[in-house]
């Protein structure tokens, strides 16, 4: 059951992220990824909505699957990727924080790289 509330919310973020792309792309009159940024902080704003939602009210699993994991996840992995930096700062693990954002930049960066050269 867990796999497909993840599948749900994950086509259902998809779709919504498809939707802002299409919205986006033909008002962008620059090179700005307006589309990709907005998707982003969106997604980051639902994820700290849920987050907060699900902690005044506890509930199993299948809601946090359904939406942070599924549709957040679908929609934006950086939601989740500021989700977990945002943890790591209020546990006071600010260099692991740090490392998190730049190591996360940097590798995703050198992954893209890599599998741009690997096909050429």
């Amino acid at each position: 059951m867990n796999w497909l509330l993840v599948f749900i919310g994950g086509g259902l973020g998809s779709l919504v992220r498809y939707a802002t792309s299409l919205t986006f792309a033909s008002s962008n009159k620059s090179s700005f990824p307006l589309a990709t940024f907005i998707a982003n902080i969106v997604s980051c704003f639902v994820v700290g909505a849920l987050v907060q939602y699900f902690y005044k009210n506890p509930m199993n699993d299948n809601g946090k699957l359904l939406f942070i994991t599924g549709f957040c996840g679908g929609f934006s992995t950086f939601s989740t990727l500021s989700l977990e930096t945002f943890n790591l700062f209020q546990k006071n693990q600010f260099g692991m924080a740090i490392g998190y954002i730049m190591a996360s930049i940097l590798v995703g960066l050198a992954a893209v790289w890599i599998g741009m050269a690997s096909l050429k």
